[in-house]
């Protein structure tokens, strides 16, 4: 719902492929696929299509209730991609962008920033199947005359975003004291202007073929200064004091929320240089500008 219109408003003709039937759709064509899987037919879609942008798949979820999440990621991030990949081959397409995700990488960084060529670390089974989607798209698309452009976000926020940095500022905005004064971590985050601003990059630059970037505002913050800035968005003053982050940590263990007492301590930082070295590309829009949009926008 975010890339297409900023597309038609860059001057592009747009068709999307949708899993249901829109009530309204004001954002050129569409076309609906159904439920994705090895079986999808997407030549409808496709035809006369110089570029594909492939966003869709089985969403990251906290707390995942199958027995076998990787089976069903599977079924959908990896079998579903590599089908839409072979037909975007057969029709002609000039480029395939994959949107995968900076759970390829890992969870976290250590003593430097990770970068799109490190080694892959998945930790769970999202992860897992993007990385798999990824190495099954190289797999299909070498030899062919549609080039490969993989983009793995970190976590985006903005204006429509949903997720847990709007649960956050959800929180700070009722008032709620948090115990996070002490933290002292570093978190890379993108807005969703700034990625659609790199993906509309990756469509067109010749240099971006056959490479993966990792994308960022290149602001990097910690948990508390995240927090102030949020607080100063919706004009409200941040409550913060002050927990040991071994508490923190022994406290999310107890209570089954380590992954996430994880993410509000721990590092995630990326390294930008490939996207300024390949592709002249930074952030236009601030961390700042982005959080306003955001908050201006929750209910």
């Amino acid at each position: 719902t975010h890339l297409c219109p900023y597309l038609v408003e860059q001057g592009y003709s747009v068709r999307a492929a949708l899993r249901h039937q829109p009530s309204d759709w004001p954002f050129g064509e569409q076309t609906v696929v159904g439920d994705i899987s090895a079986e999808t037919d997407w030549q409808p879609a496709l035809q006369g299509v110089d570029s594909v942008i492939h966003l869709a798949g089985r969403a990251h979820v906290m707390r995942e209730s199958s027995d076998d999440p990787l089976s069903l990621f599977r079924q959908v991030n990896v079998a579903g991609s590599l089908r839409l990949a072979e037909q975007a081959v057969a029709a002609g397409a000039r480029r395939f962008v994959y949107l995968s995700s900076i759970k390829v990488n890992g969870e976290r960084s250590s003593a430097k920033p990770l970068a799109a060529d490190d080694p892959a670390s998945p930790e769970d089974a999202y992860g897992q199947s993007k990385w798999e989607a990824e190495q099954a798209l190289e797999g299909c698309l070498a030899d062919t005359d549609t080039e490969l452009v993989i983009v793995r976000p970190v976590l985006v926020y903005g204006a429509g975003v949903k997720g847990n940095l709007q649960s956050l500022a959800r929180w700070i905005r009722k008032g709620v004291p948090l115990p996070l004064a002490q933290v002292d971590n570093r978190r890379s985050l993108v807005g969703i202007d700034n990625l659609l601003d790199f993906m509309q990059l990756c469509i067109e630059h010749p240099a971006a073929a056959g490479e993966a970037f990792l994308v960022a505002d290149g602001e990097d913050l910690s948990t508390p200064q995240l927090i102030r800035m949020l607080a100063q968005a919706m004009g409200v003053k941040a409550k913060l004091f002050p927990v040991p982050e071994l508490m923190l940590r022994l406290l999310g263990r107890l209570s089954g929320r380590s992954a996430a007492i994880d993410r509000l301590c721990g590092d995630l930082q990326v390294d930008l240089n490939k996207n300024r070295r390949l592709l002249g590309w930074t952030a236009k829009r601030s961390v700042a500008a982005g959080l306003r949009d955001m908050v201006g926008g929750m209910d």
